[in-house]
């Protein structure tokens, strides 16, 4: 693998292993925004009574949760020989299979068992590719790897298909059957795109214990990794930092549609408002990757996040023009106007950075951790990720509840932010790459 980098490296290009690595992001990305984000949401309560409406928050949270327990016992068996691309495939096909019950059947009850077990398989999947960056180049190539996977991801599965699937919803009257056949379209996109990895990526770094010891010494090989974690310095503010700031992250994400509603957006300007954020995100993932290899992935981050905390404070705005003039009696209109150019400036703002962070994030990860056990690593990366995205909306829905203000419920977010610039500041001094003593993270 060396020599094949280092070939592609001279010559500007990406190797056949980097290549079909990165187009999983162009596969899978379609669930992300089609089945979590956009199309879905909007579909199941379409077909669901309100007990079915009630148990669906219920249901993202119970995904979210198995995934979250699972990650680091998952991660610790997936650094077996031979064991990554065995686990992967099998959470790729649960996730292809429940996906396509979402679609096929009308009873809502299946519909949410399907969208609990497709969300499993596909965290699941997400959860093996990342832990792959390690097998399929080298620390220096990390960042560019990565960013070029979320960049395809947001081309593919977040554009193409998301755009094909809202003219279907346009061309069919938003129709049941439109709404089918948007949720099809994951499945085939999906899986067809997801062959070239299946094919080409194979696991390159692993752990050798012997398969009857599997269960014994993969626990114990988590807890070493957690006391490993807690250990380095290096490894143990960045983890701190990213479960704060990948929670505002997450929470931003969350809120789009939401505040779009509050503004009077209806259902095709929601979406067309996150495809916004799809297209920008495209060339300011490859942005930020040319960037960091210039001044650092860290300060990089640092940089996000501090577009962030515009971000929250545009999003406060927004909301206080309407509460101020629901308030003293102004012309609302006129505010739900003004509020509705901020909304399209976040999103584009959103854009710029949301790929950036995420990418960066995955990669610096993926260089500062032991190639062999790669797998576990990234599996406790998972749990802090899936586990942060419950403070965000918690801490929004409290502030909201106490003051009876959205806009200060948007603003609370600020603090998840702030905690993650600081935990990034405080480990300032351990950010230096292993390889590149004296070189600025």
């Amino acid at each position: 693998m060396k020599k094949d980098v280092s070939t592609a490296k001279k010559e500007g290009r990406f190797t056949k292993r980097e290549r079909s690595w990165i187009l999983y992001d162009w596969a899978n990305s379609i669930y992300a925004t089609n089945i979590m984000a956009a199309i879905f949401p909007i579909y199941f309560p379409m077909m669901a009574t309100d007990a079915g409406d009630k148990l669906y928050g219920f249901a993202v949270s119970a995904a979210n949760l198995v995934i979250a327990l699972l990650a680091p016992m998952l991660g610790a068996i997936g650094d077996f020989r031979g064991m990554k691309k065995k686990l992967f495939t099998a959470f790729l096909v649960i996730g292809l299979v429940f996906t396509a019950v979402m679609a096929i059947f009308d009873s809502w009850e299946l519909m949410l068992i399907g969208y609990v077990i497709s969300h499993i398989g596909f965290s699941g999947s997400c959860l093996f590719y990342d832990s792959f960056l390690t097998d399929v180049t080298t620390p220096e190539r990390m960042d560019k790897v990565s960013a070029y996977g979320y960049a395809m991801g947001y081309i593919g599965g977040s554009t193409i298909p998301f755009i094909i699937s809202i003219a279907i919803l346009l061309l069919m009257g938003q129709s049941v059957l439109s709404y089918k056949i948007s949720i099809l379209i994951v499945v085939i996109w999906w899986a067809v795109f997801s062959l070239p990895f299946l094919k080409n990526v194979e696991q390159v770094y692993s752990v050798d214990d012997p398969p009857a010891e599997l269960a014994k010494a993969a626990f114990s090989n988590m807890i070493k990794t957690f006391r490993s974690i807690i250990a380095d310095k290096r490894l143990l503010f960045f983890i701190i930092a990213y479960f704060f700031y990948i929670d505002g992250v997450s929470t931003i994400i969350s809120m789009a549609t939401n505040y779009g509603e509050t503004l009077g957006l209806g259902t095709i300007g929601m979406i067309l408002a996150l495809l916004v954020t799809q297209v920008v995100a495209v060339p300011f993932s490859i942005l930020f990757s040319n960037l960091a290899k210039k001044v650092g992935a860290i300060r990089m981050i640092t940089v996000a996040v501090c577009v962030y905390f515009v971000i929250t404070i545009m999003g406060f705005i927004m909301g206080f023009n309407i509460e101020l003039a629901e308030m003293n009696g102004g012309d609302v209109a006129a505010a739900t106007a003004t509020s509705t150019v901020l909304f399209w400036i976040l999103a584009t703002l959103v854009g710029t950075v949301q790929g950036g962070i995420q990418a960066l994030s995955r990669s610096y990860f993926g260089q500062i951790i032991p190639p062999e056990r790669s797998n576990e690593y990234f599996g406790f990366l998972d749990i802090f990720g899936k586990f942060s995205c419950v403070i965000g909306p918690a801490l929004y829905s409290l502030v909201y509840s106490l003051t009876d203000r959205p806009s200060l419920g948007i603003l609370s977010i600020i603090l998840l932010f702030l905690a993650g610039a600081v935990a990034l500041a405080l480990g300032r001094k351990y950010f230096t790459l292993p390889d590149k003593a004296g070189e600025a993270a």
